[in-house]
């Protein structure tokens, strides 16, 4: 293994994992929302 691919890889790896951490916090907000909107109606 070459230190140029190890770094890409790692590079992509990392991206993959804040894209993930991403798209979790975006279904959380997404399932948020509707409990608050419910919450403000009841």
């Amino acid at each position: 293994i070459q230190d140029a691919d190890f770094a890409l890889e790692a590079a992509a790896l990392a991206r993959a994992q804040i894209l993930q951490q991403a798209g979790t916090a975006m279904l959380a907000q997404a399932n948020a929302a509707p409990q608050s909107v419910l919450s403000l109606l009841g």
